[in-house]
């Protein structure tokens, strides 16, 4: 039996047929979807299209075939097309259950197989391996290895997409700091909540600088924190690339690691990681065992930004020397965490900070995982139209709250030749902010 033969069948056993039918064509989603806009609005290449095609196949009317896998793989999965849905169609589940079906049954050439089970399978779910990946790119920064690629012209040899990302990686940390690791901190102000911080893989190896400011402002807001050495990969990663078993098998792995904490909540500091989280109980919806521990374990998930501003962080007297600061959403942090509101209130709780919306800051950059480095046409066209509206605020600072999205806004800089404009974490702004007013007030207290 031919594989899409084999695949129909099982679009036909594990689609929701319902909420394929709660699509009622209506075309709310049209205008939010940005490859259906990039496309020259092709209908194939938006959400209600896809859905539509998702339902031909579990009808029988068409096979999976390559088609309908190039219209379901070149979506960002931003979810951009949900808050608009009047039927509240949950695509995003859909996207994820469609994927999932042809990657389990795609004849997949040796080396993408080869690299699929190395990232999939052997990488991302051991928070030491990826410590040791993390430290080989370090020693390529620090050992001259990276300015000797650069002289001799070696990054020409890569497209040019990927060449631009390496000049905007972080100067990641050494193994000796990714290996002393805090499991516990106590609050530097009066306790007001005990929190477990979600540490995630990425953030805690290439961007550890930002975990480390995130766990300080909540020291200063209040907070105990308890950082779970057991804790993993979120999975998320796995769960948008067709590897939904093993996404399951993180998730158990994290409910584990939390459940047992007394804590009040457990944060993020990425909306990827946040999202993929605070869906863990639809991810185990079907799994007796543990589907009511999902749900427990959901029901503590928040963004850094909701705890900040429920503890008051927003009316801290915080001051910046004179900037002009834009937003950029992360798509899953506004579509699917919904918290788009208080990361711009602590923004503009800052003196001497002068926020300028962008138009369409909630479309997505073009990052979306690793679809920029799978996608790069059409994650750069995503990423220009982005860095046009960006320019339009003249923002001198382009603030985010996701790690991708963080290095897309640096590859836009980067591309646009933008000398006089850097991106920075929300986190990263906010720990400025605390350290430049603590130095301004510092040098009064010594006068008085």
């Amino acid at each position: 039996m031919k594989n899409e033969q084999i695949m129909q069948q099982q679009f036909q056993a594990r689609m929701n047929e319902d909420e394929l039918l709660n699509c009622m064509r209506c075309g709310f989603c049209l205008p939010t979807c940005p490859t259906y806009i990039e496309s020259g609005f092709q209908e194939s290449h938006s959400p209600r299209g896809r859905i539509a095609l998702m339902k031909a196949v579990v009808d029988g009317l068409i096979e999976p075939d390559e088609d309908v896998e190039r219209s379901l793989q070149l979506c960002l999965g931003c979810r951009a097309c949900e808050p608009v849905c009047p039927s509240g169609v949950r695509y995003g589940h859909l996207l994820e259950e469609a994927r999932d079906i042809i990657a389990q049954h795609k004849t997949y050439s040796p080396i993408v197989r080869f690299i699929r089970h190395l990232v999939f399978k052997q990488l991302f779910p051991y928070p030491k391996r990826m410590r040791i990946a993390t430290a080989l790119l370090g020693f390529y920064q620090r050992s001259g290895l990276q300015s000797f690629a650069r002289k001799l012209g070696l990054l020409r040899l890569l497209p040019n997409h990927l060449a631009t990302m390496e000049k905007v990686l972080p100067n990641v940390p050494t193994w000796k700091q990714m290996n002393e690791r805090p499991t516990h901190v106590e609050a530097l102000a009066p306790r007001k909540r005990r929190v477990a911080f979600f540490s995630g893989c990425l953030m805690d190896t290439m961007f550890m600088d930002i975990n480390d400011r995130t766990m300080k402002l909540l020291q200063l807001a209040g907070c105990d924190i308890v950082i779970p050495e057991a804790q993993t990969c979120c999975g998320a990663l796995h769960g948008h690339s067709g590897e939904k078993a093993d996404a399951k098998t993180l998730a158990k792995r994290n409910i584990e690691a939390f459940e047992a904490l007394n804590v009040d909540y457990i944060v993020t500091n990425a909306g990827g990681c946040g999202a993929f989280l605070i869906e863990y109980d639809h991810l185990l919806k079907d799994d007796p065992v543990w589907a009511e521990r999902a749900k427990a374990f959901v029901a503590k998930i928040k963004d850094v930004s909701v705890i900040l501003v429920e503890l008051g962080f927003h009316h801290r007297s915080l001051r910046l020397p004179n900037q002009i600061v834009t937003y950029q959403d992360s798509c899953h942090l506004r579509n699917v965490m919904k918290t788009a509101t208080e990361p711009r209130l602590l923004l503009q709780s800052i003196a001497g900070v002068e926020f300028r919306e962008m138009k369409d800051a909630d479309r997505c950059c073009g990052s979306a995982g690793i679809y920029n480095i799978v996608h790069p046409n059409m994650s750069m066209q995503v990423l220009d139209y982005k860095m046009e509206q960006a320019k339009q605020t003249k923002a001198t600072t382009i603030v985010t709250a996701n790690p991708g999205c963080l290095l897309q806004m640096k590859l836009g800089i980067e591309r646009e030749g933008l000398t006089n404009v850097r991106a920075v974490h929300l986190v990263d702004l906010l720990f400025e902010a605390v350290e430049a007013t603590k130095e301004a007030t510092e040098p009064m207290k010594q006068t008085g």
